[in-house]
């Protein structure tokens, strides 16, 4: 599932960097917070992997 804006890669990125023990999960706030207690890291990994080209900064409101 790739991610669908620079907003929710920069999240996933944030919250994989707390998974792997890179930062403090305290310093996790919004998303990335949701993000690092819902998901596995090999979930995180491909949102953060994702192709930043062509993305919205934010995810357009349906």
């Amino acid at each position: 599932m790739p991610a669908k804006s620079k907003a929710q890669q920069k999240a996933a990125g944030a919250a994989l960097s707390a998974k792997r023990g890179d930062t403090e999960k305290s310093s996790l706030k919004g998303a990335a917070k949701e993000m690092y207690e819902s998901m596995s890291e090999p979930q995180l990994d491909e949102l953060a992997s994702t192709k930043r080209k062509g993305k919205p900064e934010r995810k357009p409101s349906s």
